[in-house]
């Protein structure tokens, strides 16, 4: 698990402005993973605070990049475009 306060100041700015202003929920709930973990919260306040499943929260601890905020996008952002069609 990260180290309290692991993030810079602007790398936690960056991260408030993508969280009040990026329109995908799922990205939100990413970023906020992130931020609570910075202030020193550990994976099962997060995941019962979020109501997610413990295994998000540590994934998203490791994978997500506050650095690259395309880390935290994911194909359903793509939507559902690969149809099976009756041959």
């Amino acid at each position: 698990m990260p180290a309290k306060n692991h993030l810079s100041q602007e790398q936690k700015e960056r991260l408030l402005k993508t969280l009040k202003e990026h329109e995908n929920p799922y990205v939100r709930e990413k970023i906020l993973i992130i931020l609570l973990i910075n202030d020193g919260k550990t994976y099962q306040e997060i995941s019962n605070f979020l109501d997610v499943a413990y295994p998000t929260v540590a994934y998203w601890a490791v994978h997500g990049d506050p650095d690259n905020l395309e880390s935290f996008l994911d194909g359903r952002r793509e939507g559902n475009f690969r149809k099976m069609n009756r041959v």
